[in-house]
């Protein structure tokens, strides 16, 4: 078992971790590091023990806001799942119905006579001008 040596808040610690979890332990150290420099920062020189406690309470808190977001993030990923869901099984829409007016062959019959009778009557006036 691979001992790994950390650094939080200035003090150094030997920790054994399992072959190839070395990357994470030292990860997890620069974490707990990160929030043992604020608290050292802050207050100063604290003992080792309360330096720990209080980092490790602060760490602790960050991941408890995170774990609150994240649920609140699944369960509108479960909201909209439910919504995709719901839409996939309604029905489509029935298509519009469009109605196309139509002119019936009496009217286009009756157009064109009227236009006939004023083609005659335009040409029995241009003889009786021309006359």
């Amino acid at each position: 078992m691979p001992e790994v040596d950390i650094t939080i808040g200035g003090r150094t610690f030997e920790v054994a971790c399992q072959e190839g979890e070395q990357h994470f332990l030292q990860s997890a150290a620069k974490m707990l590091d990160d929030e043992a420099r604020v608290l050292t920062s802050q207050i100063g020189r604290i003992p080792e023990a309360r330096m720990l406690l209080m980092a490790g309470l602060m760490l602790a808190d960050k991941t408890a806001g995170l774990d609150d977001k994240m649920r609140e993030l699944e369960a509108k990923v479960a909201e909209q799942a439910e919504e995709i869901e719901s839409l996939k099984n309604t029905p489509l829409p029935l298509p519009e119905k469009v109605e196309v007016p139509v002119v019936p062959n009496s009217v286009t019959d009756a157009l064109g006579e009227l236009a006939a009778r004023a083609e005659a009557l335009a040409s029995t006036v241009e003889e009786k001008a021309t006359s």
